[in-house]
């Protein structure tokens, strides 16, 4: 390995402390009754056994939303409603969030969650069931960004569907891309490691996406739709 010059040493040095502020800042940037919700969310996420998006992803996903302006979002993986508040706060405020869980539970929380984040009932539309049966109901071109945070083993199944879904300049996410370390772990890793590696190839080598690889949560890759 060759010599870090100085300045790489220092960044070297820092980076966890740096991811930690990085993760901190988007903890304080909601309202009250939105971080009272998260709160809550979060506890009935530890109860379940379903894992939350960190306060640093979240705010990445407010800003993509509100960067693309979106009225239409999809979501696959309602959980507890982590993700959910941060989207709706990022859209439009006439927009609506359509979000999809195999487990009317976890949708049952989410919705008391919305209501107490202040979201009115008409901004979330929730679909129980599976995502690649629920996904191609859904219309050509309607979406402005598309969240994934189901199933890695259906993630290139879920970019099929939201290049599909998406119009031209919309946004897809993929949530815990990095597998807490295991996608660049040289080491012989499970199956759904192997195809969270696929989708990353497909991205980075896709003609029709410009992607990028955010060092936040567990790491949330996104590529904007050409036209």
């Amino acid at each position: 390995m060759r010599q870090l010059r100085g300045q790489e040493r220092a960044i070297t040095g820092n980076r966890q402390t740096s991811l930690a502020f990085a993760e901190a800042y988007g903890a304080g940037t909601l309202d009250d009754a939105a971080h009272t919700a998260l709160l809550w969310c979060r506890d009935r996420a530890r109860e379940v056994g379903v894992r939350t998006v960190t306060a640093g992803a979240g705010a990445a996903l407010r800003l993509l939303a509100a960067t693309a302006d979106a009225k239409a979002v999809a979501e696959i993986g309602t959980g507890t409603g982590v993700s959910g508040i941060y989207l709706l706060h990022g859209m439009r405020p006439d927009g609506v969030l359509t979000t999809v869980d195999l487990e009317p539970e976890r949708q049952a929380f989410a919705k008391q969650a919305f209501r107490a984040a202040g979201f009115a009932g008409n901004r979330a539309r929730f679909i129980p069931g599976r995502a690649l049966d629920v996904l191609p109901r859904l219309a050509d071109g309607g979406y402005d960004l598309v969240f994934c945070d189901g199933d890695p083993m259906e993630y290139l199944e879920y970019l099929a569907e939201s290049l599909r879904l998406l119009r031209s300049g919309g946004l897809v996410c993929f949530q815990g891309v990095f597998a807490d370390g295991r996608t660049v772990d040289s080491a012989e890793q499970p199956d759904e490691v192997l195809r969270i590696r696929e989708l990353l190839r497909a991205i980075r080598e896709s003609a029709t996406l410009v992607p990028a690889l955010l060092p936040v949560g567990d790491g949330l890759l996104c590529a904007v739709k050409r036209g």
